[in-house]
């Protein structure tokens, strides 16, 4: 007989790797969007009708602020199984945690039904789709990175980041068809489920692309060489804490700016300044066009000229774009507030793409996808949990000037932690 060969696991192509990462954070960010979109819209008359309107969409928008606390929350508990059984299985379950949260959110009874228990129901599956998302985005950068071949990572790993603008779009692309072929009656009757139950479909084919890889060759070798660790959490805080700060940091203005350019002008722009949620919602559409188109660009000048000194210069960019929100963020200037929203989300492009590249090569691989998702978790919790609520404070105490003078601060701090980053890389290269 001739002796058996030893079972060597099949590569994945670059495709099947490119596509399993991205499918899974469009579907990810699509759950996370239409919860935004809903809970300026609809979830303040819905759900917390006893209240002034400026204080319901205050209470609206603390449960939007929930997920982000669950989100290191799911770093934790995914990036435990990630870095100890592979990137492949969390993946499937993290999509899972997030999926089924978004269904029940589409299926729940308001408070003309159930009262005080329908705001706590609402919640809870907001802290399921926190937890989900938690584990989600740690995994599909690792799945991208983790096979990509010798300087292309940064592009690679913008294959999932392409996912938040993409979901972006099919999330108001949803709510402007509805907006369309129903009136506000329906809409506010039942029209809003549609986009929470139709991501059950989304969420399946997201499961069939994902069950049809195979794990990660960095992976794959540390278990071979023994490298992996009993629990992950503890080396990265024990071992590894100037990256955990300094990553969280670096992420920061980047959380910020996006919810500052999606769920606060959308909210100021349809109560404030007198925009209709239809047009809103298109005027972002065409601006979520340059956020893509920031991403492929700041990942090619990742690869080239690092995703460090990448990201530094859009933070700085970030700073001056921030003195500019008070002349351009106005009401009847329709042209105006596109260009506004344009530069804003270009620039937030620019940031996003080499994220996720920059996280992940803060960390060996036996703590990466722990390390990696909570770095970037914690920088949600950190700038865009607050974000929202903040800047609707901000904008009524003191005008949207303020708002802009908020993100100002926030680019510094960034700025400073990208520095030092550098600087320690440089130190010990």
């Amino acid at each position: 007989m001739a002796p058996s060969r030893p079972c060597v696991p099949t590569a994945n192509s670059p495709r099947r790797v490119l596509a399993a990462s991205l499918v899974g954070t469009t579907i990810e960010f699509f759950d996370f969007y239409i919860y935004a979109t809903a809970a300026v819209l609809v979830f303040p008359k819905l759900f917390f009708p006893e209240s002034s309107a400026n204080a319901a969409l205050l209470q609206s928008l603390a449960t939007f602020a929930v997920a982000f606390v669950a989100r290191p929350v799911g770093s934790a508990l995914f990036g435990h199984y990630g870095d100890r059984i592979g990137r492949k299985a969390t993946l499937v379950a993290a999509l899972l945690t997030m999926g089924l949260s978004t269904v029940a959110i589409g299926l729940l009874p308001t408070y003309a039904d159930i009262g005080l228990l329908a705001p706590a129901l609402l919640a809870l599956c907001r802290f399921g789709q926190g937890l989900g998302l938690g584990g989600e985005w740690g995994g599909a950068v690792l799945l991208a990175t983790e096979n990509a071949p010798p300087g292309k990572r940064a592009w690679y790993g913008m294959f999932p980041q392409l996912g938040a603008p993409l979901g972006f779009l099919m999330s108001a692309g949803i709510f402007l068809l509805l907006g369309r072929l129903m009136d506000d009656a329906a809409f506010q009757a039942w029209g809003w489920r549609v986009p929470f139950l139709a991501s059950a479909l989304l969420v399946i084919v997201g499961l069939w692309v994902r069950l049809n890889i195979h794990e990660t060759p960095d992976f794959r070798r540390a278990v071979e060489s023994g490298q992996r660790v009993r629990l992950p959490m503890r080396e990265v805080i024990a071992g590894h804490g100037f990256a955990l700060l300094a990553g969280t940091l670096a992420a920061f203005a980047t959380f910020v700016l996006f919810y500052l350019m999606t769920v606060f002008t959308l909210g100021y722009g349809t109560s404030a300044l007198g925009y209709t949620r239809e047009q809103f919602l298109l005027l972002q559409m065409v601006g979520i066009l340059f956020f893509a188109a920031g991403i492929p660009l700041a990942a090619m000048h990742g690869d080239r000229h690092g995703t460090i000194r990448t990201m530094l210069l859009a933070t700085l960019a970030i700073f001056v774009f921030g003195l500019l929100f008070k002349p351009l963020f106005q009401a009847a200037h329709p042209w105006q507030v596109l260009g506004f929203l344009s530069l804003g989300l270009f620039l937030m492009g620019l940031t996003y793409g080499p994220c996720g590249t920059m996280l992940a090569g803060l960390y060996p691989v036996q703590v990466r996808y722990t390390g990696a998702s909570l770095s970037f978790n914690l920088a949600g919790i950190l700038g865009a949990a607050p974000a929202p609520y903040a800047a609707t404070w901000l904008a009524g105490k003191f005008g949207v000037g303020a708002v802009g003078g908020y993100l100002c601060v926030t680019a510094l701090v960034t700025a400073l932690a990208l520095w030092a980053i550098q600087g320690r890389s440089a130190a010990r290269g």
